[in-house]
């Protein structure tokens, strides 16, 4: 429907409503001429033909509600007519959230009659005024559900402002200031559902779960809160929900409290926290995804809220919620006459492709990823559509169609409430009465509106559908799985052979175990449900792997591990793609599998549906480790997050690289952005650690050079980093400035041996990173924190040139920024210096020996350490970064990778053949290495392999099968050995 411009009724379009029929048509104007009687205004519109007119007329014959308010008072039908509606419903609301106190400055507080008459007045009234600028459309639905709220939230205020001052005169409390009597009372009143998003609607009852503290003083004696307090909910729900001659103000209902069979109205604030960190739900969590402070102390009801954002949004993602909630939506199918789309008698809130499931829908996706994205939690549904946009989650076409949806309905539902003021979700089952809601919607005639609410619930029901309703059947197309009693069932063996399996009475077995619970991941009866479901598609899926039957077991082991299953069984199930990439892992990454089984919340990123299309940009990384980190108080947390963070992130960036989302190029990158970020963030802490316990250093400042493959961008899934932390600090300083000052080597040996344990130190969470710093001046011997200018003058003086070969991939990751830039500065100096060729290529053979001869390569798949291997290649690299300036070539080849260095060098350098021939080989290396480093620990063997990762690496190697891609490997080993030794000399 379009909306009307303007904010007066008098600017209504002609033909917005049409009444229902001759009669409701002759009784509304009935009752307009007596009440034209006593009102002008009215006597006037009546006596002239207007778009107003035509309108006034079909509504109050369309809705007995409206025109009921109208009779009753007809000075507000009035004033409708006359002024602008918004600053009338806000003077309304501002009536009710006044309603408490006294009506001189002075005089004696209201008593409770006259605030509950003073509330339902203003409800009423605003009422009135909304449905009328709802159905000429000068309101859409955000407005209308805007403005019911802040009536609901203003009556919600005064009536606990009223209960606190009567209780504070009555001598049962005392409030720290009568005038504000909410201000740090301690009393919470949490809006929930659509009051708490501000959605609520037309004849809505309200959600509201009620919290105390007890410690806030205002009870003299804290033991007799728990009566108190109690107590004045019950006169709450009077003074809101009681009917009376001026009608009801909103129904009210307190059930969303924790276990509400056996707990009081409101409940003390510890026992909420207790109750919620061990005994809450997942429906729980979803509910409180929308929970927003509405009345009592509003900072306390905040603070509520904030403690209990990691209840809501778990830092792992719970993925039980989705069968979870899943069922929730299953009993309301079951219990809630969930019936087939028909338009005559549909619930446009429970039914299928109802507001529910646009808000099921939104709501999972919030739980599954809020505790990561901090930008998921949102209130409102068009907001957290929105967001789920931005974040991947979902396309712009999902997010326009499930938004209009949702308005669309949340109108109709609206249109069903207004004609009785009748808190109902059915649609009429007679067509004269959906003729009066589609009249009310706008539309034409019946046929009209139920074209376009079933298309609307059917576009719901397809989108709600794709995300949730993708339920396992127990049988399957091959044949029988029946994995009961003690011995194989026939068929069972034939259907498992059919699938793949070589083994089935193995296979058959290892099932039957499941069944029995003898892993902790299957000991409970859900988790058992849950596999039993998902096991037809898992045997499907596993039997069009290649070794079916070792992938299988591997899965087995996998789970005997799990210290529980029902998660990972409910993720499967509902996310078939998953279940692919597991059976990949399973079937090609020894490596990754344990990864899983040792920390399965490395699987939460997975269900990011951005997650392959999002590349693992320093930028994209950066983002998600600062929010990540954001909720951390203290160092230890900073450093478990840490790891979390960094376990997560290795294992998706290695999902991608085995999908083939990105190529083993871009995933050295991404392992290396990685550790950047890891360092900075924990130098950052240790910084923060050191200078509460030791203060300032004068003048002190620290950098961090990453060196190696660390230095190269180059890392891979299990590589340990090369650092070395250079500091300086005023030689006018002669200790910290903190309770425990130190002396500058000690101060500066401290931040280093920290940063060292914040990466290297196992917690329950695991290593971040093994760190090396034999590469930092005089290695081992040396300090393990060195000053700039010695640092200089090592590498001036003193280094070998083995250490300006490492020099040559030094780059400077994280630290001050004028120290950083000294650095960069010294480090391209001594690079620069015109050195004795054959001096270096001396050294550099020498070095290549003695590698050759104290490392021997296992086998050709050894790439590092082959002649013609990874080593070489590095090698030529650096030893033309050491000649470049003797030979006349003046470039910075610092902070690149290999690859890039050699082109930057090579083509001045090397003859262009050889230089192709060299970053062709690279290339290879690059991809192979990263690939078997990802999926085993230790050499690669093709003849005891697991032949997905046969597959994957012949594929990665752009080879038809393993003998070929060995041949091509010996081949520009051989190649790479000649061009090193043209290079480097014999």
């Amino acid at each position: 429907m379009t909306t009307t411009q303007g904010d007066l009724l008098r600017d209504v379009p002609a033909g917005r409503l049409r009444p229902l029929n001759q009669t409701e048509m002759k009784s509304a104007l009935a009752d307009l001429k007596q009440i034209a009687g006593a009102e002008p205004v009215v006597a006037a519109l009546l006596a002239g033909e207007s778009p107003l007119r035509d309108f006034i007329v079909a509504a109050l014959a369309l809705s007995p509600h409206l025109r009921e308010t109208a009779n009753l008072e007809p000075s507000l039908l009035v004033t409708a007519i006359e002024k602008p509606l918004s600053s009338q419903v806000e003077d309304l609301v501002q009536q009710a959230r006044h309603a408490w106190l006294p009506a001189e400055n002075g005089g004696p507080s209201p008593s409770e009659g006259e605030v509950m008459t003073r509330l339902r007045v203003a409800k009423r009234r605003a009422a009135f005024l909304i449905a009328l600028a709802d159905l000429a459309r000068i309101y859409d639905g955000r407005k209308t559900t805007h403005w019911l709220s802040a009536l609901a939230e203003a009556s919600i205020l005064a009536a606990i402002d009223h209960l606190l001052l009567s209780s504070h005169e009555a001598g049962k409390i005392s409030l720290p200031d009568p005038t504000s009597p909410s201000l740090k009372s301690g009393l919470i009143v949490l809006g929930m559902g659509k009051l708490g998003a501000e959605e609520l609607n037309y004849s809505s009852d309200i959600d509201v779960v009620v919290f105390f503290d007890e410690t806030a003083g205002i009870v003299p004696n804290p033991e007799d809160a728990i009566d108190i307090f109690p107590r004045l909910m019950r006169r709450l729900v009077r003074i809101l929900q009681e009917r009376t001659a001026d009608g009801y103000v909103f129904r009210t209902d307190l059930r969303l409290r924790p276990d509400p069979g056996s707990t009081p109205l409101a409940i003390p604030v510890d026992a909420a926290m207790n109750y919620y960190e061990g005994r809450g739900q997942n429906w729980e969590r979803a509910a409180f995804i929308k929970a927003r402070p509405v009345g009592g102390d509003i900072a306390a009801g905040q603070a509520f809220i904030r403690d209990l954002v990691p209840f809501v949004f778990r830092k792992y993602l719970d993925y039980a919620a989705i069968s979870d909630i899943h069922s929730i939506k299953r009993q309301i199918h079951a219990h809630k006459g969930h019936g087939a789309i028909a338009v005559k008698g549909h619930n446009v809130k429970l039914g299928r492709g109802g507001i529910r499931e646009i808000e099921f829908f939104v709501q999972t996706q919030q739980l599954i990823a809020g505790g990561r994205m901090p930008s998921l939690r949102c209130r409102g549904t068009e907001e957290t559509l929105a967001e789920l946009t931005k974040a991947k989650w979902i396309d712009a076409e999902t997010r326009d169609e499930l938004a209009a949806a949702y308005w669309f309905l949340r109108d109709v539902e609206h249109r069903v409430q207004m004609v009785r003021d009748e808190q109902t979700h059915l649609l009429p089952e007679t067509d004269a009465e959906l003729k009066r809601v589609a009249f009310m919607m706008g539309f034409a005639d019946v046929s009209a509106f139920s074209e376009a609410l079933v298309t609307t619930l059917k576009t719901v029901e397809r989108r709600y559908a794709h995300l949730f309703e993708q339920e396992t059947k127990l049988s399957t197309e091959t044949g029988n799985l029946v994995f009961t009693g003690q011995g194989d069932d026939p068929d069972t063996l034939e259907t498992l052979r059919h699938l793949g399996f070589e083994r089935p009475s193995d296979i058959s077995n290892v099932i039957r175990t499941w069944h029995y619970g003898r892993y902790r991941a299957t000991q409970s009866v859900e988790a058992r449900e849950r596999l039993t479901e998902l096991t037809p598609e898992l045997l499907r899926v596993f039997g069009e792997s290649k070794r079916a039957d070792k992938a299988l077991l591997r899965f087995d082991s996998f789970i005997s591990g799990l210290p529980a299953g029902i998660q990972l069984f409910s993720l499967l199930s509902t996310n078939p793609a998953l279940l692919s990439l597991i059976v990949n892992i399973m079937s090609s990454a020894p490596r990754l599998a344990e990864i899983i089984a040792a920390k399965p919340h490395v699987f939460d990123g997975m269900l990011d549906p951005g997650l392959m299309a999002e590349l693992p940009t320093r930028d994209y990384l950066a983002e998600r480790i600062k929010s990540f980190l954001a909720p951390a108080r203290h160092y230890e947390e900073v450093l478990d997050r840490l790891r979390i963070f960094a376990s997560e992130q290795r294992f998706l960036i290695g999902i991608r690289l085995l999908t083939g989302a990105i190529g083993g190029n871009m995933a050295a990158r991404a392992f290396t952005y990685l550790a950047d970020l890891i360092v900075e963030a924990a130098l950052d802490a240790v910084m923060k650690e050191i200078r509460s316990a030791h203060g300032d250093y004068p003048g002190g400042r620290v950098a961090v050079v990453g060196m190696g493959k660390l230095g190269s961008f180059e890392l891979t899934a299990g590589s340990d980093i090369d650092i070395i932390l250079l500091y300086d600090y005023d030689d006018t300083g002669g200790e910290s400035s903190g309770a425990k000052p130190l002396d500058a080597t000690r101060y500066f040996t401290r931040i280093t041996q920290r940063l060292i344990a914040a990466l290297s130190a196992p917690t329950a969470e695991g290593v971040l990173y093994e760190v090396d710093m034999r590469l930092r001046p005089s290695g081992n011997k040396g300090p393990v924190a060195t000053r700039i200018n010695s640092f200089e003058k090592y590498q001036r003086e003193e280094a070998w040139t083995w250490e300006h070969m490492a020099l040559s991939r030094a780059r400077l990751i994280y630290g001050d920024e004028e120290l950083v830039l000294n650095a960069e500065r010294i480090i391209g100096e001594v690079l620069s210096v015109k050195r004795d060729v054959a001096k270096i290529a001396k050294d550099v053979r020498e070095m290549r020996g003695l590698i050759e001869q104290e490392k021997p390569p296992e086998s050709i798949w050894d790439m590092k350490l082959i002649p013609g291997g990874l080593i070489d290649i590095e090698f030529i690299a650096q030893y033309l970064r050491l000649i470049a300036p003797a030979r006349g070539v003046g470039v910075d080849a610092n902070g690149l990778s290999t690859a890039e260095a050699l082109k930057l060098l090579g083509g001045s350098l090397m003859d262009r053949n050889d230089l192709d021939v060299c970053l062709e080989a690279l290339r290879l290396y690059s991809e192979l290495s990263q690939l078997i480093r990802l999926c085993i620990d230790g050499t690669f063997d093709p003849g005891n392999a697991p032949s997905g990762l046969i597959e994957l690496v012949s594929r990665a190697g752009d080879c038809p099968d393993i003998r070929t891609l060995e041949a091509e490997l010996k081949r520009l080993s051989k190649a790479v050995r000649k061009i090193f030794q043209a290079t480097v000399g014999n």
